[in-house]
């Protein structure tokens, strides 16, 4: 009697199991919602960030620096790229074979090293665009200014060692005022190329100038210190000066 009714108990949970959608007959719901919940977990996404201006204000407001069609351009289609790879690389993730990873050739090893391009490429736009827009005067960020002058001695000093870091970027790169918040806690401006060669561990991008020449060109040409120059000339020293507060405490 009892193994009956033992069989009777047996039979129903597996008729259970079995009812349950997307669960194939006699296949365990404890390793179906494991890689459920695997998936899940993978699936984060990235988010294509707004600027503090509107697409229509900005082809004037940063005019002084490129052009209407530019501040368009690099925005919504390459700005907007960097955002998108990185999504198709967050879904590629989950289920990339991590056990074919190599020093040469995988999916998994290439999936990482442009999670680094993309997300580099991202942030650095997100800071971009917020340090752009204004009218160049520094006195309106006067803990920034202070930095400044305490680092590089004044801010001509600090615009002449940017300038130069921006100038010698390759033909795809950046010129950073980065906070070196986790070793030294100075301003240091750097010269990265591309997105990330160049970049500090625990530094914190303050004012990124973007010299890829996608950045300038249809405004500039060949005048990538015509650019920087306007660039510096019209900063939001305010939002510079918000964003170093808030990690330079």
């Amino acid at each position: 009697m009892k193994r009956r009714i033992f069989m009777k108990k047996a039979a129903a949970a597996t008729g259970a199991a079995a009812l349950i959608p997307g669960l194939p007959f006699g296949e365990s719901t404890t390793q179906t919602f494991t890689q459920k919940e695997e998936t899940e977990r993978m699936a984060y996404e990235w988010k294509f960030n707004p600027r503090p201006y509107s697409d229509e204000e900005a082809k004037k407001l940063l005019s002084p620096v490129i052009d209407a069609e530019t501040s368009d351009w690099h925005y919504n289609k390459h700005h907007k790229g960097y955002v998108a790879a990185l999504n198709t690389i967050e879904s590629e993730l989950g289920t990339a074979d991590r056990s074919k990873a190599n020093g040469n050739y995988s999916q998994i090893g290439e999936l990482k090293r442009r999670t680094t391009w993309n997300h580099a490429g991202a942030l650095l736009h997100d800071i971009y665009w917020d340090v752009m827009g204004g009218d160049g005067d520094i006195s309106k960020g006067p803990e920034i200014k202070a930095a400044i002058e305490k680092e590089f001695g004044s801010v001509d000093a600090w615009k002449a060692d940017f300038k130069a870091a921006a100038v010698s970027a390759k033909l795809s790169g950046w010129g950073v005022l980065t906070f070196d918040m986790l070793y030294s806690g100075r301003l240091l401006n750097l010269l990265v190329d591309e997105h990330h060669y160049g970049a500090l561990w625990g530094g914190i991008p303050l004012i990124p100038v973007d010299v890829f020449e996608h950045a300038y060109y249809h405004k500039d040409g060949p005048g990538r210190a015509t650019y920087i120059d306007n660039f510096i000339s019209h900063l939001h020293w305010g939002r510079v000066n918000a964003r170093y507060k808030k990690y330079a405490k």
